[in-house]
């Protein structure tokens, strides 16, 4: 594998010195702009021959390819030895569980393997306590401490009102 080096972090011009001026970048295009000049002291500007070599562009990490997946039937291309798969994130849960056991099937490494929400256990229920004469009173009193509800009134708009006044 061929080797990397480190490349420069490339920021907008003037971001470091203007809030409104945000930090990913844009091409310089000022006249007399320092940075599309190159001049010494000022940031690089983003050319062909930072890329990385071809061999590697778009290697994960590991040294795999990725590949990206949407149902359990793209598995079947990928090859486990040489590719690693990133689920879709538009994926949903019922069949992102469907991919992540075929591919544990077929030792495949999946990048995103999570699952959007923990998956919900059913709580258990608590055995209810036998109720005694006690409980039972004490409910009821706090029951009548609690200030009734009043019935919310159903709103109806002018023409409704109209309507049913000319009947």
């Amino acid at each position: 594998m061929p080797r990397t080096y480190p490349r420069p972090h490339f920021n907008r011009e003037e971001s470091w010195r203007y809030k409104r001026v945000k930090q990913p970048w844009r091409a310089p295009h000022g006249k007399t702009s320092r940075v599309r000049r190159s001049k010494d002291g000022w940031p690089p500007v983003v050319k062909i021959g930072y890329s990385r070599p071809r061999k590697i562009r778009g290697i994960h990490p590991s040294g795999l390819r990725e590949v990206l997946v949407w149902r359990p039937v793209d598995l079947e291309k990928v090859d486990p030895k040489t590719q690693v798969v990133r689920i879709a994130h538009t994926v949903g849960e019922k069949k992102r569980v469907l991919i992540l056991d075929e591919a544990k099937k077929a030792s495949i490494r999946v990048l995103n393997p999570r699952l959007k929400r923990p998956a919900e256990v059913a709580p258990v229920a608590p055995e209810p306590e036998p109720e005694t004469a006690e409980t039972a009173a004490e409910e009821k009193k706090e029951a009548a401490k609690a200030p009734a509800e009043k019935p919310k009134k159903k709103r109806t708009s002018k023409r409704t009102k109209k309507k049913a006044s000319s009947k």
